[in-house]
Protein backbone atom coordinates (compact mmCIF):
# COMPACT_ATOMS: atom_id res chain seq x y z
CA UNK A 1 0.00 0.00 0.00
CA UNK A 2 1.26 3.45 -0.84
CA UNK A 3 2.44 5.15 2.34
CA UNK A 4 0.73 8.17 3.77
CA UNK A 5 3.84 10.32 3.28
CA UNK A 6 4.16 9.48 -0.42
CA UNK A 7 0.44 10.01 -0.89
CA UNK A 8 0.74 13.48 0.59
CA UNK A 9 3.67 14.18 -1.71
CA UNK A 10 1.59 13.03 -4.66
CA UNK A 11 -1.18 15.33 -3.52
CA UNK A 12 1.25 18.21 -3.37
CA UNK A 13 2.59 17.47 -6.82
CA UNK A 14 -0.82 16.66 -8.24
CA UNK A 15 0.67 13.61 -9.90
CA UNK A 16 -1.97 10.98 -9.17
CA UNK A 17 -4.38 10.29 -11.98
CA UNK A 18 -8.00 11.09 -11.15
CA UNK A 19 -10.21 8.03 -11.09
CA UNK A 20 -13.04 8.08 -13.60
CA UNK A 21 -16.68 7.39 -12.81
CA UNK A 22 -17.42 3.71 -13.29
CA UNK A 23 -19.06 2.95 -16.61
CA UNK A 24 -20.28 5.41 -19.28
CA UNK A 25 -18.50 8.60 -20.18
CA UNK A 26 -19.59 12.14 -20.82
CA UNK A 27 -18.45 14.30 -23.67
CA UNK A 28 -17.20 17.86 -23.63
CA UNK A 29 -19.32 20.98 -23.75
CA UNK A 30 -17.24 22.02 -26.73
CA UNK A 31 -18.37 18.94 -28.65
CA UNK A 32 -21.44 18.10 -30.71
CA UNK A 33 -23.86 17.87 -27.79
CA UNK A 34 -26.48 20.17 -29.27
CA UNK A 35 -27.64 17.35 -31.52
CA UNK A 36 -29.37 16.00 -28.40
CA UNK A 37 -32.76 17.29 -27.27
CA UNK A 38 -31.42 18.03 -23.78
CA UNK A 39 -27.83 18.56 -22.66
CA UNK A 40 -26.89 18.05 -19.01
CA UNK A 41 -23.59 19.53 -17.86
CA UNK A 42 -21.53 17.30 -15.57
CA UNK A 43 -19.26 19.03 -13.02
CA UNK A 44 -16.31 17.17 -11.53
CA UNK A 45 -17.58 16.15 -8.09
CA UNK A 46 -19.16 12.83 -7.23
CA UNK A 47 -22.70 13.76 -6.20
CA UNK A 48 -23.21 15.99 -9.24
CA UNK A 49 -22.02 13.20 -11.54
CA UNK A 50 -24.47 10.75 -9.99
CA UNK A 51 -27.38 13.19 -10.13
CA UNK A 52 -26.62 13.92 -13.78
CA UNK A 53 -26.86 10.24 -14.70
CA UNK A 54 -30.12 9.78 -12.81
CA UNK A 55 -31.61 12.91 -14.41
CA UNK A 56 -30.62 11.62 -17.85
CA UNK A 57 -32.40 8.31 -17.28
CA UNK A 58 -35.47 10.01 -15.81
CA UNK A 59 -35.90 12.47 -18.66
CA UNK A 60 -35.38 9.82 -21.32
CA UNK A 61 -37.96 7.58 -19.66
CA UNK A 62 -40.54 10.25 -18.89
CA UNK A 63 -40.36 12.31 -22.10
CA UNK A 64 -38.75 10.10 -24.76
CA UNK A 65 -36.07 12.71 -25.42
CA UNK A 66 -32.42 12.23 -26.35
CA UNK A 67 -30.26 13.42 -23.44
CA UNK A 68 -26.51 14.02 -23.64
CA UNK A 69 -24.09 14.30 -20.71
CA UNK A 70 -21.30 16.82 -21.19
CA UNK A 71 -18.37 17.37 -18.84
CA UNK A 72 -17.63 20.95 -17.89
CA UNK A 73 -16.70 23.42 -15.20
CA UNK A 74 -19.38 25.39 -13.40
CA UNK A 75 -18.50 28.43 -15.48
CA UNK A 76 -18.70 26.56 -18.78
CA UNK A 77 -22.00 24.87 -17.86
CA UNK A 78 -23.62 28.19 -16.97
CA UNK A 79 -22.23 29.76 -20.16
CA UNK A 80 -23.66 26.85 -22.18
CA UNK A 81 -27.09 27.32 -20.63
CA UNK A 82 -26.81 30.99 -21.52
CA UNK A 83 -25.80 30.52 -25.17
CA UNK A 84 -28.09 27.57 -25.94
CA UNK A 85 -25.51 24.79 -26.12
CA UNK A 86 -26.46 23.35 -22.73
CA UNK A 87 -29.64 22.97 -20.70
CA UNK A 88 -29.16 21.66 -17.16
CA UNK A 89 -26.71 21.96 -14.27
CA UNK A 90 -27.55 19.06 -11.93
CA UNK A 91 -26.19 20.50 -8.69
CA UNK A 92 -25.73 24.24 -8.15
CA UNK A 93 -24.51 24.98 -4.63
CA UNK A 94 -25.34 28.11 -2.70
CA UNK A 95 -23.55 30.17 -1.54
CA UNK A 96 -20.67 28.66 -3.55
CA UNK A 97 -22.12 29.51 -6.96
CA UNK A 98 -23.87 32.69 -5.88
CA UNK A 99 -21.92 34.87 -8.31
CA UNK A 100 -22.86 32.64 -11.26
CA UNK A 101 -26.49 32.63 -10.15
CA UNK A 102 -26.46 36.41 -9.83
CA UNK A 103 -25.10 36.78 -13.36
CA UNK A 104 -27.18 34.22 -15.24
CA UNK A 105 -30.34 33.77 -13.13
CA UNK A 106 -30.88 37.29 -11.84
CA UNK A 107 -29.21 39.56 -14.40
CA UNK A 108 -29.34 37.76 -17.75
CA UNK A 109 -32.38 35.63 -16.86
CA UNK A 110 -31.10 32.94 -19.21
CA UNK A 111 -31.00 30.35 -16.43
CA UNK A 112 -33.61 29.28 -13.88
CA UNK A 113 -32.93 27.87 -10.42
CA UNK A 114 -35.34 25.19 -9.21
CA UNK A 115 -37.32 26.42 -6.24
CA UNK A 116 -36.63 23.48 -3.94
CA UNK A 117 -33.06 23.09 -2.69
CA UNK A 118 -31.45 20.22 -0.80
CA UNK A 119 -29.93 21.18 2.57
CA UNK A 120 -26.19 20.55 2.66
CA UNK A 121 -23.19 21.22 4.87
CA UNK A 122 -19.57 22.12 4.23
CA UNK A 123 -16.51 23.02 6.24
CA UNK A 124 -13.25 21.50 7.47
CA UNK A 125 -13.25 17.87 8.58
CA UNK A 126 -10.83 15.59 10.38
CA UNK A 127 -10.66 11.90 11.04
CA UNK A 128 -12.00 11.09 14.49
CA UNK A 129 -8.52 9.93 15.48
CA UNK A 130 -7.21 13.40 14.66
CA UNK A 131 -9.74 14.96 16.99
CA UNK A 132 -9.72 12.44 19.82
CA UNK A 133 -6.03 11.51 19.98
CA UNK A 134 -4.37 14.71 18.76
CA UNK A 135 -6.76 17.30 20.15
CA UNK A 136 -7.57 19.01 16.85
CA UNK A 137 -11.16 20.00 17.58
CA UNK A 138 -11.49 23.47 16.06
CA UNK A 139 -10.57 25.16 12.80
CA UNK A 140 -8.65 27.69 14.90
CA UNK A 141 -6.29 24.90 16.02
CA UNK A 142 -4.91 24.84 12.48
CA UNK A 143 -3.43 28.31 12.97
CA UNK A 144 -1.33 27.11 15.92
CA UNK A 145 2.18 26.13 14.73
CA UNK A 146 2.60 23.98 17.83
CA UNK A 147 -0.38 21.83 16.84
CA UNK A 148 -0.02 21.38 13.09
CA UNK A 149 3.33 19.61 13.00
CA UNK A 150 1.41 16.32 12.91
CA UNK A 151 0.20 17.27 9.41
CA UNK A 152 3.70 18.05 8.06
CA UNK A 153 4.66 15.10 5.86
CA UNK A 154 7.35 16.78 3.75
CA UNK A 155 9.39 18.42 6.49
CA UNK A 156 8.92 22.01 5.36
CA UNK A 157 7.58 23.13 8.72
CA UNK A 158 3.98 23.48 7.54
CA UNK A 159 1.14 21.01 7.57
CA UNK A 160 -0.76 19.96 4.47
CA UNK A 161 -4.50 19.94 3.87
CA UNK A 162 -6.69 19.50 0.81
CA UNK A 163 -9.07 22.41 0.21
CA UNK A 164 -10.75 21.25 -3.01
CA UNK A 165 -10.30 20.94 -6.75
CA UNK A 166 -8.69 23.88 -8.53
CA UNK A 167 -11.84 24.91 -10.40
CA UNK A 168 -14.32 24.66 -7.51
CA UNK A 169 -15.87 27.85 -6.18
CA UNK A 170 -15.57 26.41 -2.68
CA UNK A 171 -11.79 26.14 -3.10
CA UNK A 172 -11.53 29.88 -3.67
CA UNK A 173 -13.67 30.48 -0.58
CA UNK A 174 -11.56 28.07 1.47
CA UNK A 175 -8.49 30.14 0.56
CA UNK A 176 -10.28 33.16 1.99
CA UNK A 177 -11.25 31.27 5.13
CA UNK A 178 -7.69 29.99 5.63
CA UNK A 179 -6.37 33.54 5.39
CA UNK A 180 -9.04 34.86 7.75
CA UNK A 181 -8.46 32.17 10.38
CA UNK A 182 -4.68 32.40 10.03
CA UNK A 183 -3.87 28.86 8.94
CA UNK A 184 -2.84 29.97 5.46
CA UNK A 185 0.48 30.72 7.21
CA UNK A 186 0.75 27.34 8.96
CA UNK A 187 -0.71 24.93 6.38
CA UNK A 188 0.04 24.24 2.73
CA UNK A 189 -3.35 24.46 1.01
CA UNK A 190 -3.48 21.67 -1.55
CA UNK A 191 -5.66 21.79 -4.66
CA UNK A 192 -6.26 18.50 -6.44
CA UNK A 193 -9.07 16.41 -7.94
CA UNK A 194 -11.47 14.99 -5.38
CA UNK A 195 -10.46 11.40 -6.13
CA UNK A 196 -6.95 12.15 -4.87
CA UNK A 197 -8.28 13.56 -1.61
CA UNK A 198 -10.47 10.50 -1.04
CA UNK A 199 -7.43 8.27 -1.65
CA UNK A 200 -5.53 10.26 0.99
CA UNK A 201 -8.40 9.84 3.45
CA UNK A 202 -8.47 6.09 2.80
CA UNK A 203 -4.71 5.87 3.39
CA UNK A 204 -4.78 8.00 6.54
CA UNK A 205 -7.56 5.89 8.01
CA UNK A 206 -5.75 2.64 7.19
CA UNK A 207 -2.45 3.88 8.64
CA UNK A 208 -3.92 5.63 11.67
CA UNK A 209 -2.43 8.96 10.59
CA UNK A 210 -3.95 12.40 11.35
CA UNK A 211 -5.59 14.29 8.50
CA UNK A 212 -7.68 17.44 7.99
CA UNK A 213 -9.40 18.46 4.77
CA UNK A 214 -12.27 20.39 3.19
CA UNK A 215 -15.47 18.37 3.26
CA UNK A 216 -19.07 18.60 2.20
CA UNK A 217 -22.17 16.60 2.90
CA UNK A 218 -23.82 14.68 1.26
CA UNK A 219 -20.73 12.64 0.41
CA UNK A 220 -20.04 8.93 0.41
CA UNK A 221 -16.89 9.42 2.54
CA UNK A 222 -19.15 9.82 5.57
CA UNK A 223 -20.49 6.32 4.88
CA UNK A 224 -17.00 4.84 4.54
CA UNK A 225 -15.10 6.50 7.37
CA UNK A 226 -15.49 8.02 10.82
CA UNK A 227 -14.88 11.68 10.01
CA UNK A 228 -16.13 14.75 11.84
CA UNK A 229 -16.54 18.45 11.18
CA UNK A 230 -14.20 20.70 13.15
CA UNK A 231 -15.79 23.33 15.37
CA UNK A 232 -15.76 26.98 14.32
CA UNK A 233 -17.61 30.20 15.14
CA UNK A 234 -21.18 30.25 13.86
CA UNK A 235 -21.89 31.94 10.57
CA UNK A 236 -22.30 35.71 10.89
CA UNK A 237 -23.22 37.62 7.71
CA UNK A 238 -21.41 40.67 9.08
CA UNK A 239 -18.19 38.66 9.04
CA UNK A 240 -18.65 37.02 5.63
CA UNK A 241 -17.32 39.16 2.79
CA UNK A 242 -16.49 36.93 -0.18
CA UNK A 243 -15.39 38.44 -3.49
CA UNK A 244 -14.57 36.71 -6.77
CA UNK A 245 -11.66 37.42 -9.14
CA UNK A 246 -14.22 38.77 -11.62
CA UNK A 247 -15.42 41.27 -9.05
CA UNK A 248 -12.00 42.47 -7.92
CA UNK A 249 -8.44 41.45 -8.88
CA UNK A 250 -7.54 41.85 -5.19
CA UNK A 251 -10.39 39.53 -4.16
CA UNK A 252 -8.33 37.53 -1.67
CA UNK A 253 -6.96 40.53 0.21
CA UNK A 254 -10.34 42.28 0.29
CA UNK A 255 -12.34 39.23 1.39
CA UNK A 256 -12.87 37.99 4.93
CA UNK A 257 -14.68 34.86 6.15
CA UNK A 258 -13.46 33.86 9.59
CA UNK A 259 -16.70 32.09 10.49
CA UNK A 260 -18.52 28.92 9.50
CA UNK A 261 -20.08 28.60 6.08
CA UNK A 262 -23.62 29.97 5.83
CA UNK A 263 -26.46 27.45 5.53
CA UNK A 264 -25.87 25.66 2.23
CA UNK A 265 -28.25 24.22 -0.33
CA UNK A 266 -27.95 22.76 -3.81
CA UNK A 267 -30.47 23.10 -6.63
CA UNK A 268 -31.06 21.89 -10.16
CA UNK A 269 -30.65 24.79 -12.59
CA UNK A 270 -31.98 24.77 -16.15
CA UNK A 271 -31.93 27.12 -19.10
CA UNK A 272 -34.72 29.48 -20.05
CA UNK A 273 -34.40 28.02 -23.55
CA UNK A 274 -35.28 24.58 -22.15
CA UNK A 275 -38.26 26.00 -20.25
CA UNK A 276 -39.56 27.54 -23.49
CA UNK A 277 -38.83 24.61 -25.81
CA UNK A 278 -39.80 21.83 -23.38
CA UNK A 279 -41.95 23.33 -20.61
CA UNK A 280 -42.99 19.86 -19.49
CA UNK A 281 -39.33 18.99 -18.81
CA UNK A 282 -38.81 22.20 -16.85
CA UNK A 283 -41.93 21.49 -14.79
CA UNK A 284 -40.63 18.00 -14.06
CA UNK A 285 -37.27 19.34 -12.92
CA UNK A 286 -39.11 21.66 -10.54
CA UNK A 287 -41.00 18.70 -9.07
CA UNK A 288 -37.93 16.60 -8.27
CA UNK A 289 -37.24 16.29 -4.55
CA UNK A 290 -33.91 14.85 -3.46
CA UNK A 291 -32.43 14.71 0.04
CA UNK A 292 -29.07 14.19 1.71
CA UNK A 293 -29.57 10.47 2.39
CA UNK A 294 -30.68 9.75 -1.18
CA UNK A 295 -27.73 11.55 -2.75
CA UNK A 296 -25.30 9.89 -0.33
CA UNK A 297 -26.68 6.45 -1.20
CA UNK A 298 -26.43 7.23 -4.92
CA UNK A 299 -22.81 8.33 -4.72
CA UNK A 300 -21.90 5.33 -2.58
CA UNK A 301 -23.37 2.94 -5.16
CA UNK A 302 -21.51 4.45 -8.09
CA UNK A 303 -18.20 5.46 -6.54
CA UNK A 304 -17.64 2.83 -3.84
CA UNK A 305 -19.55 -0.14 -5.24
CA UNK A 306 -18.43 0.86 -8.77
CA UNK A 307 -21.82 0.15 -10.31
CA UNK A 308 -22.38 1.06 -13.94
CA UNK A 309 -24.10 4.49 -13.90
CA UNK A 310 -26.67 3.63 -16.56
CA UNK A 311 -27.57 0.33 -14.92
CA UNK A 312 -27.71 1.97 -11.50
CA UNK A 313 -29.94 4.81 -12.73
CA UNK A 314 -32.39 2.34 -14.28
CA UNK A 315 -32.46 0.23 -11.12
CA UNK A 316 -32.89 3.27 -8.88
CA UNK A 317 -35.84 4.52 -10.91
CA UNK A 318 -37.46 1.07 -10.78
CA UNK A 319 -36.88 0.74 -7.03
CA UNK A 320 -38.27 4.23 -6.38
CA UNK A 321 -41.30 4.12 -8.65
CA UNK A 322 -43.58 5.74 -6.06
CA UNK A 323 -41.26 8.71 -5.70
CA UNK A 324 -40.89 9.04 -9.47
CA UNK A 325 -44.69 8.91 -9.85
CA UNK A 326 -45.04 11.66 -7.25
CA UNK A 327 -42.62 13.82 -9.22
CA UNK A 328 -44.56 13.10 -12.41
CA UNK A 329 -47.85 14.05 -10.79
CA UNK A 330 -46.31 17.12 -9.19
CA UNK A 331 -45.15 18.36 -12.58
CA UNK A 332 -48.74 18.28 -13.86
CA UNK A 333 -50.13 20.49 -11.12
Amino acid sequence: MTGYRSLAAALLAGSLAAASLAGGTAGSLAGEARAADVVIGVPDWSSAKVTAHVLKALLEQEFDVDVALEDGTNESIFAAMDDGTGDIHPEVWLPNHGALNAEYVLRRKSVNMSRKGVPARQGICATRLTRDEHGITSVTDLADPAKVGIFDTDGNGKGEMWIGAADWSSTRIEKIRARSYGYAQTMDLLEAPEEIAVTAIDAAMAAGKPLVFYCYEPHYAFELHDIVFLDEPAYDPRKWTVLTPAQDPDWLEKSDAGVAWPPSFFHINYSTRLAEAHPEVAAYLESIRLDVDTVSEMTYALIVERRDPDDFAAAWISDNSDRVSAWRNGAKQ
